[in-house]
């Protein structure tokens, strides 16, 4: 334990970290990996590219009709108008035509490709089709018509030129960008089938506490939670998860299994990080390593800890799963990003008006459930009525959470409050 930590055995959570400075000493402890790979667009979602891209054709890599209608020469339809329409000859269906003559017209359809020669189309609304004057019974019907022309054209009018969409060469994306669905559409449609992006942080979730089991409690056991849900938020947020069995609550238990996985980006315990006699993670890790802080000024949780051990940090969640929950989002979610060089995209949120007070104490960021429903085109929030930091499902059926800063001690009812949608996956 480094000199500066104070004996919370004894003390307490007298003093504790604001959550922001908290953060960012976790942060300034641990470095970003610099691992790479280069995978397929199937494989490419949610990754953070690792280099910039540009575009390897254009797109369209042909120039092409942008309407229904005719591809004509523009030249031909000068001067067309109700009263006075051009007549041009139907030569064919687009594909089927290689080059427009003079005077001639081909039937296109939008995204067909513009024979040689057409710089315009005129659209369908525009023309009017005819048997073409002294046309031969015998004659073919599809050649043997003219197109009646009812508004002129300018060049390029309705045409979609090679690399209108995206040039060759286009600069598309910068290192560090988080590749979403509509970017692989893209990158397939330049010619790219696979990019470099960065590795996924890899991380140990290692539940902890004698009491926890994975099915059919006995009085004074607990079903083990916390390591399922972080593990698949750590999927969620980028990562590579690593679900361990439980630990018992023995200090050379604990210890073997830090050391265990201080190869991964990141270790992330639950249960075991506050003051009491079983809470012994804080000392192992203060053992091993040092601790960057013990004890958040947040509600729910705030008996949080993180350290560093040769390296790699370590989370230590509280084992309240509620708490579990804010201090993961608040600390863990961060960390990976940082480690694995995936931008730290803000929750989205939703105004709501505030139909019951919520409660807080000066010093201490608090994090709200509420549940949101409609009135009207507006919204109200309610503060779940089960707020304790281990009812589980006071979060899990909640719609959001409402933060309330440090400054502030409480939120009046009736006051439009943000809801934040913690649950997004990004």
């Amino acid at each position: 334990m480094s000199d500066d930590q104070p004996d919370r055995k004894r003390s307490g959570f007298k003093d504790k970290t604001r959550l922001a400075a908290a953060r960012e000493r976790l942060l300034d402890a641990v470095e970003p990996h610099d691992r790479t790979a280069t995978v397929g667009l199937s494989s490419a979602d949610g990754r953070a590219l690792a280099e910039s891209v540009e575009a390897a054709r254009d797109v369209p890599h042909y120039p092409r009709a942008a309407m229904d209608g005719y591809a004509v020469r523009a030249a031909d339809t000068f001067g067309a108008s109700d009263r006075s329409p051009e007549v041009l000859r139907r030569v064919g269906e687009a594909g089927e035509v290689e080059t427009v003559p003079p005077d001639g017209a081909v039937r296109v359809h939008t995204g067909s490709e513009l024979p040689d020669g057409a710089d315009g189309v005129v659209m369908i609304e525009q023309t009017d089709e005819r048997e073409a004057p002294g046309a031969s019974d015998g004659a073919s019907a599809e050649v043997a018509r003219d197109v009646e022309v009812f508004d002129a054209v300018a060049e390029g009018e309705n045409v979609a030129p090679v690399g209108e969409d995206v040039a060759a060469g286009q600069h598309l994306y910068d290192a560090g960008h988080r590749l979403r669905p509509s970017d692989l559409g893209l990158l397939k449609s330049v010619g790219i089938e696979s990019v470099a992006v960065r590795e996924r942080p890899s991380v140990a979730v290692v539940p902890t506490g004698e009491e926890l089991v994975q099915s059919d409690p006995d009085p004074g056991e607990v079903i083990e939670t916390n390591g399922l849900t972080v593990s698949r938020y750590v999927e969620r947020w980028g990562g590579s998860a690593t679900y361990r069995d439980v630990v018992t609550d023995d200090a050379e238990a604990l210890r073997v299994a830090i050391q265990r996985d201080l190869t991964e980006d990141v270790v992330v315990t639950t249960g075991g990080s506050s003051v009491g006699e079983r809470d012994l993670l804080p000392e192992v890790v203060a053992d091993l390593g040092e601790i960057v802080f013990h004890g958040v000024a947040l509600k729910p949780g705030h008996p949080v800890a993180a350290g560093v051990i040769e390296g790699t940090p370590i989370v230590m969640l509280p084992g309240y799963p509620v708490a579990c929950i804010v201090n993961a989002v608040q600390f863990l979610r961060p960390l990976l990003k940082y480690v694995g060089g995936l931008p730290d995209e803000s929750f989205p949120t939703t105004e709501a008006r505030l139909d019951r007070k919520i409660r807080s104490e000066p010093g201490i960021r608090t994090f709200a459930r509420v549940e949101v429903e409609a009135d009207g085109d507006k919204r109200v929030a309610t503060p779940t009525r089960a707020s304790g930091s281990g009812v589980l499902s006071s979060v899990a059926l909640a719609d959001g959470w409402v933060v309330v800063p440090e400054g502030r001690e409480g939120i009046p009812a009736g006051e439009t409050v943000a809801v934040q949608d913690w649950e997004w996956s990004a």
